[in-house]
């Protein structure tokens, strides 16, 4: 035990002055900065009446039925003169295990800690700038027109996701781009944001940082929408090859969506064209996905969707989908919901036009899935 002596007391006094000195000094430092933790937690059940390979009945729990399931941390400062920094930092887990969620980086690159975000930039009244791994500004055009906002279950969201992958996704020496994340996340990145009237927009540039090639492992990305008595989307995105700055990805999409009373009619389209750097034609997906939003109660929306997505390279790579759901609002953070997938898969039916997370529930068959969970958000 230490023995108060005097050396004792005045080593005490100062080291306690040191921390008050250090504790007042950074008082100004945080009052200048808004930082927050936020988040997302969603989990439930998914029934499916059949399951490759056996066609049998699965039940399993669901992480992110509704929307995906994230730890953040974003901040900002006032800079002065009407300029403003900011920071995001977005990591993807799974709620059924708590592991972090799997990533669509090419093979080799690791896995994420912040997936989904890790940035920091400028903004004022000119927009703002963002540098670092971030949202794409094409698929965040389509998010109000998508029929079901692209939610993480049964909608084009993973038509969108695994047609930017097999082109994109491979080992070193192979077709794919270092900067790309199923054509979501992008990485090395810089975009430009901004809103003018009525119209939101988006560009985004990732450079290759490869010797000797401004086009080399590239991506360029843009998207934009426009709020008025209707809603309009519109997006376009390619990503390069790292080895030969052959365009692997091509990807567009249109979207309307149109307010009506209680109601919301939406129709979205999207097209990924794969192609490698040998001329082969690896897919040309058309997804079609049109749906109408119903505000019954205050507290509840009710949706339902059509979604038709087919492969041009391989006709039997089809899925024609129906959604049915309900989502209860207990309170502004907290959502109870259902909801209900019809999938009929043709017999060479892929990921590449599933709509469900998992992949097509039963090739060849037509299954049904039911997933009820919960959402909290923070």
């Amino acid at each position: 035990m230490l023995q108060h002596t005097p050396v004792s007391r005045r080593l005490k006094r100062k080291n306690i002055s040191a921390a008050l000195l250090l504790l007042t000094a950074s008082v100004p430092v945080m009052a200048e900065n808004n930082v927050s933790i936020y988040g997302i937690i969603d989990a439930g059940l998914l029934y499916q009446s059949k399951a490759d390979p056996t066609g049998q009945s699965k039940t399993s729990m669901e992480t992110s039925g509704l929307r995906q399931t994230v730890l953040g941390f974003k901040g900002d400062r006032d800079l002065g003169k009407g300029l403003e920094g900011f920071f995001n930092l977005e990591a993807h887990f799974d709620t059924n295990n708590g592991k972090f969620h799997g990533t669509g980086d090419a093979d080799g690159t690791g896995t994420p800690f912040f997936r989904r975000q890790a940035n920091l930039g400028l903004r004022g009244d000119w927009g703002s700038v963002t540098f670092g791994r971030q949202y794409g500004p094409a698929l965040l055009a389509h998010i109000a027109t998508e029929p079901r906002a692209f939610k993480e279950q049964f909608s084009n969201l993973y038509a969108w996701a695994y047609n930017q992958y097999a082109a994109t996704a491979g080992a070193p020496g192979t077709e794919r781009n270092t900067n790309n994340d199923v054509g979501i996340f992008f990485s090395n990145a810089i975009q430009y944001r901004n809103t003018i009237g009525p119209v939101n927009f988006g560009v985004l540039w990732s450079p290759g940082g490869k010797a000797g090639s401004m086009d080399k492992n590239t991506v360029l990305a843009a998207g934009a929408s426009y709020t008025g008595p209707v809603i309009l989307s519109a997006s376009y995105q390619v990503i390069k090859d790292e080895a030969t700055a052959n365009d692997n990805v091509k990807h567009g999409g249109l979207g309307i969506a149109v307010p009506f009373g209680d109601f919301t009619f939406k129709a979205n389209y999207l097209n990924a064209k794969n192609q490698l750097s040998t001329g082969a034609n690896v897919s040309n997906v058309n997804a079609m996905g049109v749906g109408v939003d119903w505000k019954w109660h205050p507290q509840n929306t009710a949706t339902l969707a059509y979604y038709d997505n087919k492969d041009k390279r391989n006709s039997k790579d089809h899925t024609r989908n129906i959604v049915l759901s309900n989502d209860f609002a207990l309170r502004a953070d907290t959502t109870i919901y259902v909801q209900m997938a019809i999938v009929d898969a043709d017999s060479a039916a892929t990921i590449k036009t599933s709509i469900v997370a998992a992949g097509v529930p039963s090739v060849g068959n037509t299954a049904t899935l039911v997933n009820a969970g919960i959402n909290f958000t923070f």
